[in-house]
């Protein structure tokens, strides 16, 4: 007999019902005995001991359903050791409510934030299992992440539609990618769309250079440009400022600006006269059913740690590592950050064939 638990936690992605698919395929198929509990909306449920058993059924047809059937929440890692507003000790409940259904194993479902709790509960004593999922591909110890190739696909074909517009009009369109504090959305969806400028938080911008960029695009006969510009992009002015003063400085531009990308509109428009558009897809690029990449990286993933749970192997994450799913130790992938290194072989490409990063 096994019984493990199941909770997806932070922002959804398109794969995270595939990647549960997969996990419990994987044991269903090799014991007899299995009992599954979904704890639901990520953590919360876990903390207040809001589950339920879950059946063959629940993991019927949902290879190609998005969201997640269990429901997801944001529960901050830095809060994880504050009481609620009742006094709850959080960390206590959720080892009491795993402890309770006696269960072997927790599978945990999420990106970063979500593995600094997996891993304190394995510093705690539970058995624990973690799936990286995140449209942002930034997490340590795994060479992808399952949806990120389905937001890249939203993003990209945002980008090729803005094309055929922009075109039309001769303007210069601004498009803006989501991806947190890194670029990897934004590298892959505009160089797989033909952005002519591709602004990403690990490159710091000159506005000076963006603008060099579409004026030469201009001298060239080329009547438009696109920007692909991710959320989290940054100037090389503000990237040299010192924390507290980077703080207030974006908290004036929030008053100015809806986004960076409206920000970096602005500043164009004063140096050029030109018109500039800018469209922002949002949560259109969490949305929707994971592409096919995704779904066969969600079931090798998930078959993956339906292994490591065969053979009582916990404290780990299952990874993807040259093309291999690996077990990475939580320890020593929990809290770090996979970001676009500005000499990555995927940059040096795109500016071989004339992308400006703004740099």
């Amino acid at each position: 007999m096994k019984r493990i638990g199941l909770l997806t936690s932070g922002g959804d992605c398109q794969a995270l019902n595939a990647t549960m698919r997969g996990v419990v395929k994987g044991l269903s198929h090799n014991i007899d005995d299995l009992e599954v509990y979904g704890f639901m909306n990520g953590y919360k449920g876990l903390i207040y001991g809001d589950y339920r058993m879950l059946t063959a059924k629940d993991f019927s047809g949902i290879l190609t359903r998005g969201g997640t059937i269990l429901g997801t929440s944001r529960q901050p890692f830095k809060l994880m050791r504050t009481p609620d507003a009742n006094g709850l000790d959080k960390v206590e409940a959720m080892k009491q409510n795993y402890h309770k259904l006696n269960l072997d194993c927790l599978v945990i479902l999420g990106g970063n934030g979500t593995q600094k709790t997996a891993n304190l509960l394995r510093e705690e004593g539970l058995n624990i299992i973690h799936l990286p999922k995140t449209i942002d591909n930034d997490i340590w110890g795994t060479d992808m992440t399952f949806g990120f190739y389905s937001a890249v696909n939203i993003a990209t074909e945002a980008i090729d539609c803005i094309h055929t517009t922009a075109s039309s009009h001769n303007r210069v369109f601004i498009v803006e990618v989501m991806g947190h504090k890194v670029g990897w959305l934004t590298l892959y969806a505009g160089i797989a769309s033909g952005a002519d400028v591709i602004l990403i938080p690990e490159i710091p911008y000159n506005i000076d250079k963006v603008v060099e960029a579409i004026e030469r695009r201009k001298r060239n006969g080329s009547g438009f440009t696109i920007l692909a510009v991710a959320e989290g992009a940054i100037s090389k002015e503000d990237a040299q400022l010192g924390k507290k003063e980077l703080k207030k400085k974006m908290e004036e531009d929030k008053k100015l600006y809806p986004s960076v990308s409206y920000k970096v509109a602005k500043e164009i428009e004063d140096r050029t006269g030109m018109e500039i558009r800018v469209t922002v897809p949002g949560h259109t690029q969490r949305g929707g059913s994971p592409c096919p990449y995704d779904r066969v990286l969600s079931t090798r993933l998930g078959s993956a740690a339906a292994k490591l749970i065969l053979n009582d192997e916990y404290g780990y994450m299952v990874g993807l590592v040259n093309g291999k799913t690996k077990k990475v130790p939580l320890e020593e992938c929990a809290g770090k950050l996979k970001v676009v290194t500005p000499d990555a072989q995927e940059i040096k490409d795109a500016k071989r064939i004339g992308i400006s990063f703004g740099d």
